[in-house]
């Protein structure tokens, strides 16, 4: 329509110029040299739009970024007059015939410029010579981490920009437009990291054999969500140190029943920890976590200990009754555990048996329970199981040791103190 070509005619920028009127004269000027060469160093200004931080990786200590690196310069070379044209925009085959900033990563592991569909580069030339080179990277950078505070830790990295070959004394590298330079996404996020904050800075680096380089930093801090570690670590170690305290309220008699929590609450902080340590650089310092987990270990581990000091005392107290009873024609003082391992009936009160008349009294109470009638039978249960439980429960009293009483006080007491002093250094 002739609305449409009347705005196409509009569009300055699209004009193409005929073969006799080529604007950019390359093939006159020898692009191996940089802009200016051999008077004041050339001035590059540097702006960055990071897209995404693609990873964080603290076992290999770098991270992954994606972003548009853009240059600007200004070559008298490639200066042209047009009324036509208010630019020229070409793609990366332009490149390779005219002089470009060799700026590159330092400290980088990896990076490659992106090339789907084609060659992710742009190059606008102005026709006062100013140029604007623009690529979309994704760089692997190393980012030196401190962990003496992980997993309740803020890390500093940063990009750093600097030119290869070329020193102060040749090319001035700058930020464009100051701290306004530097741009990201809105929807940039990580999965176990919160951004802080993104800033510029520059500074100068020295290499004794090339000289002083002008370096551009780009600069930010992550701080860490500790909610995954709350779940996977913290809350999983406080419960075993809470579980391992049951066995303070297990009779100090039941060694089977003790000595499995014990050694089941131990192998789960090990494993616990190990999971930990797998994930985490083996750096040879000491973190927080593995403060809270040790500390949690230790207090598994006590209560462990805790009941070898009880059976140990319980054995050496029995020893003493034994000795100050001494014997009488064959008879033990046995108490009512005792008595119920050796005959498996159960006994109300301390009684005095003797070991081989065992067997006779539970064959008289088989004789005795067959001969009842079956209504008498169910009374009698129901009675017994009244009568075996408060028993028990006077048993366990009576059975409960001096050092399980003090054990159920000061353990969770000092776990609670140490979980404050704990959180409170480090958040």
């Amino acid at each position: 329509s002739k609305g449409e070509i009347k705005m196409r005619k509009l569009d300055s920028t699209k004009v193409r110029p005929l073969k006799s009127e080529q604007l950019l004269r390359i093939e006159d000027h020898d692009f191996a040299l940089r802009p200016g060469f051999g008077g004041s160093p050339i001035p590059v200004g540097i702006d960055v739009q990071v897209e995404s931080i693609d990873s964080i990786s603290e076992v290999d200590m770098d991270f992954t970024m994606t972003l548009y690196l853009r240059h600007y310069w200004k070559d008298e070379r490639l200066s042209f007059h047009s009324n036509k044209n208010k630019s020229m925009t070409f793609d990366g085959r332009l490149i390779k015939k005219i002089w470009v900033p060799d700026v590159f990563f330092v400290h980088s592991k990896r990076s490659f410029i992106h090339d789907t569909t084609v060659e992710n580069v742009m190059l606008r030339v102005y026709p006062d010579g100013n140029v604007l080179f623009s690529l979309r990277i994704t760089v692997s950078a190393m980012c030196f981490m401190d962990f003496s505070r992980f997993p309740l830790d803020t890390q500093n990295c940063s990009l750093e920009l600097e030119s290869y070959a070329y020193n102060e004394d040749d090319l001035m590298l700058y930020w464009k437009h100051g701290n306004k330079s530097l741009s990201t996404d809105e929807h940039i996020s990580l999965s176990q990291f919160f951004i802080e904050e993104f800033s510029a800075s520059s500074g100068l680096a020295f290499y004794s054999s090339t000289g002083w380089y002008n370096r551009l930093f780009i600069n930010f801090a992550l701080r860490r969500h500790i909610f995954f570690f709350v779940l996977q670590s913290y809350f999983p170690a406080m419960l075993m140190v809470m579980l391992s305290w049951v066995s303070f309220w297990i009779d100090r008699r039941a060694v089977p029943a003790r000595v499995s929590l014990g050694i089941t609450t131990v192998l789960t902080m090990s494993t616990i920890m190990t999971g930990v340590s797998a994930s985490m650089p083996q750096v040879s310092y000491i973190k927080a976590v593995d403060v809270y987990l040790w500390i949690s270990f230790l207090f598994v581990f006590l209560s462990v200990i805790e009941y070898a000091a009880v059976n140990y005392l319980t054995t050496v107290e029995e020893r003493k009754q034994l000795k100050k009873r001494g014997k009488a024609s064959g008879m033990y003082s046995i108490d009512a555990v005792q008595a119920m391992a050796f005959d498996g009936c159960f006994h109300d009160t301390d009684v005095d048996m003797d070991l081989p008349a065992f067997s006779d009294r539970c064959e008289e109470n088989e004789t005795r329970a067959r001969a009842a009638s079956i209504p008498n039978v169910d009374t009698t249960r129901v009675k017994r199981k009244r009568s075996l439980k408060g028993s028990v429960g006077r048993i366990i009293l009576q059975n409960n040791h001096v050092i399980d009483t003090y054990s159920r006080i000061i353990f969770p007491s000092v776990y609670i103190v140490f979980n404050f002093f704990y959180w409170g250094l480090y958040i």
